[in-house]
């Protein structure tokens, strides 16, 4: 793993220090001048890349990207903030550079106009991080694979309604470091009892441990085997999310886009067809998922983005400044109970 630090060993400037004086006492210095040193894609600006981006660039990253082909309407201004309410028609990424900037002049802010299936392998090399919303399932599958090759963080999420996905690749060895509080050994005095023997925890001093994390790719995390016999022991414990993140993710493979409140009714029958079929392929019963949650995954909830994007944008700055052990390796939200559960898919 390449430690930014060493490849660029970035200077934080006086006006830095002073800028990003309550996060470098959270996390140190050291985790700042890695974020200083990290430049990162984002794809798609709606509701939840706008709250991505909002995060990323508050946090003081080098540069930061934006990616999307798509053109401003009016669920888009309602959904983010980034975007003038005069904007329609224009691009979402462009549309977006000039609020996103001013957020903090420190970070260089990009816009691009391209659409991100156009783009060659070779461009998303240049990055440290590669952040993906409102992808297709394919897409994220080639740029996750090509990525973890290079040692270059992944992660995924979108927003359905009140619901909310995030999947992150750190890949096979992910080093970070953890605050623990101390322990304090025993001074090995005989005298004072066999309480004083015992190592305790001294509230008032820390100290950093090395860890290390191993993360699957999104295609291993995607075709879990649900027919062997350990899997199907651990479905009871599975969150209902994963699979419903399967039939979203087939009904933008096969529309091309999300479910569209315009067409309800249509798109509802649809979403129920996908879920029989999804489950059924998985090899799992239908019942896992019902019918309920067709009239709450339409559109971008603007909460629910808040939420997803303050733990995305939070996921991002934990793997650049290897800071704080990461979520692994999916995220699920759900905003009709306000709560939210990290599980792991994938092989061990």
């Amino acid at each position: 793993m390449i430690d930014m630090i060493e490849r660029e060993d970035p200077v934080i400037s006086e006006e830095e220090a002073a800028q990003y004086d309550r996060q470098i006492r959270l996390w140190g210095l050291d985790a700042q001048k890695r974020l200083r040193g990290s430049r990162v894609l984002l794809a798609g600006l709606g509701g939840l890349g706008a709250e991505v981006a909002k995060n990323l660039i508050l946090a003081g990253v080098k540069g930061l990207t934006l990616l999307d082909h798509e053109q401003v309407s009016e669920e888009s201004c309602r959904a983010q903030f980034l975007v003038p309410v005069t904007a329609q028609g224009q691009n979402r990424a462009q549309a977006s550079l000039e609020r996103a900037q001013n957020l903090n002049p420190m970070v260089e802010v990009h816009a691009d106009t391209d659409r991100i299936e156009d783009k060659p392998d070779d461009f998303f090399l240049q990055f440290d991080a590669v952040c993906l919303t409102g992808c297709s399932r394919d897409l994220m599958v080639r740029v996750d694979q090509l990525c973890s090759q290079r040692n270059i963080r992944v992660f995924c999420g979108d927003v359905y309604g009140y619901y909310g996905y995030m999947f992150c690749n750190l890949g096979q060895e992910h080093n970070y470091v953890e605050e623990k509080p101390k322990v304090v050994k025993p001074t090995g005095d005989s005298n004072d009892g066999p309480e004083a023997k015992k190592a305790r925890v001294d509230p008032n001093e820390t100290t950093m441990v090395k860890k290390t994390a191993s993360f699957c790719t999104l295609k291993e995390a995607l075709e879990v085997d649900w027919t062997t016999e350990k899997a199907k022991a651990s479905l009871k414990r599975t969150p209902v999310d994963y699979f419903l993140l399967h039939v979203m993710l087939k009904f933008r493979t096969d529309k091309g886009r999300d479910p569209d409140p315009q067409s309800f009714a249509a798109d509802s029958q649809l979403l129920r067809q996908i879920r029989d079929d999804v489950l059924e392929s998985l090899a799992v019963s239908s019942d896992l998922l019902n019918d309920d949650f067709i009239s709450y995954c339409f559109s971008e909830m603007s909460p629910v983005c808040a939420v997803m994007g303050g733990v995305l944008g939070q996921e991002v700055v934990k793997a650049l400044s290897q800071r704080d052990a990461p979520h692994r390796n999916y995220f699920f939200f759900d905003g009709r109970k306000g709560n939210g559960m990290v599980d792991y898919f994938g092989p061990n």
